[in-house]
């Protein structure tokens, strides 16, 4: 788990792509409060802020199962 604080993290993301996609979300009924908090949760998933990868294994190998009889849903 990346447990790196986001204000040190280098953003690929522009000012101006940011910029649109608040207005997007303002445009859409979103508080200042839920836009703040959904532009948050967007960089800390794109930078591995979840252990995101065991749980797509796991799900993987439930649906490996699955598909080859070994159990039933």
């Amino acid at each position: 788990m990346n447990t790196q604080p986001l204000e040190l993290l280098t953003d690929t993301t522009s000012v101006d792509d940011v910029a649109t996609e608040t207005k997007v979300l303002a445009q859409g009924g979103f508080s200042e409060d839920e836009i703040m908090s959904l532009c948050w949760l967007r960089q800390w998933y794109q930078h591995g802020g979840s252990d995101r990868v065991e749980v797509v294994r796991r799900l993987e190998f439930l649906k490996h199962l699955v598909k080859h009889g070994k159990i039933e849903l």
